[in-house]
């Protein structure tokens, strides 16, 4: 059986805090329910369209083991509006594998971003990004992935260790189910230090600075050896100043 190690989960109310002294900062449901001022179905009530997530067609290392959506809002304040409907594009300094080249994915459901308890997370979130750096408004990239073991294996972060060129990311763990593995992995950028944890738990987040840490996720396997699985994540990039690429 592989070891796992627990998530650090950061004391309810200190999020910010540990943002901004080490960098990043682990979220318990519990806790992004209160700091999100949400119910608990509030949260629940986010996980829509998974199931129905598109291949993702640029994998350029032959894999067919990631679906996603994706769309762009910027955030200002508690205002938040979704811009229209744009590619998602890295630089090759961020992303060697993907990076360079415009990525078009089909944008999340109305039915989605419609919930008024969407648009209060992204501003919550911006709001604590802005309690650490003064910054903004908020562009900010919307990612929902499907990561399954179809191909026996499944990647999260096929690029390996990296950081997104961005200002700020939050991860969250929407679900799992039938894989082991997903290891999740948060380095110092400047430095040795490291931290390892497996997030399990549904609406967990990991709130990281992208300009301190560099972070990937282990592949993950199914449980069976003849059996399917996949974990679901929703990532949010915020950056300040404009979208990657813009300019």
């Amino acid at each position: 059986m592989a070891v796992t190690f627990p998530p650090p989960y950061t004391p309810e109310g200190a999020e910010q805090a540990a943002l901004r002294d080490e960098g990043y900062a682990v979220l318990s449901p519990a806790s992004v329910v209160s700091a999100m001022g949400l119910e608990p179905a509030d949260i629940a009530g986010l996980r829509i369209g998974w199931d129905d997530l598109p291949p993702d067609e640029y994998l350029r290392d032959g894999g067919r083991y990631r679906s996603r959506r994706h769309s762009c809002f910027v955030v200002d304040g508690d205002d938040v509006r979704m811009t229209p409907h744009r590619a998602h594009w890295q630089s090759l300094d961020y992303n060697a594998l993907h990076g360079g080249m415009e990525r078009m994915y089909q944008p999340l459901s109305a039915e989605l971003v419609s919930r008024p308890a969407w648009s209060r997370l992204l501003a919550v979130i911006g709001t604590l990004c802005s309690g650490v750096r003064d910054a903004g408004p908020w562009h900010v990239e919307a990612h929902q992935f499907r990561i399954d073991t179809s191909d026996g294996i499944g990647r999260p972060t096929p690029e390996g260790a990296h950081r997104d060129g961005v200002d700020f990311v939050a991860v969250f763990v929407v679900g799992r189910e039938g894989i082991k593995g997903g290891e999740t992995r948060v380095f110092d950028a400047a430095g040795p230090d490291g931290h390892r944890f497996t997030l399990e738990e549904p609406w967990s987040l990991l709130l990281m600075d992208d300009t301190r840490v560099i972070h990937e996720s282990t592949p993950i396997q199914p449980l069976a050896p003849d059996g399917h699985g996949h974990r679901d994540t929703l990532v949010l990039t915020y950056r300040s100043g404009g979208f990657q690429g813009d300019g």
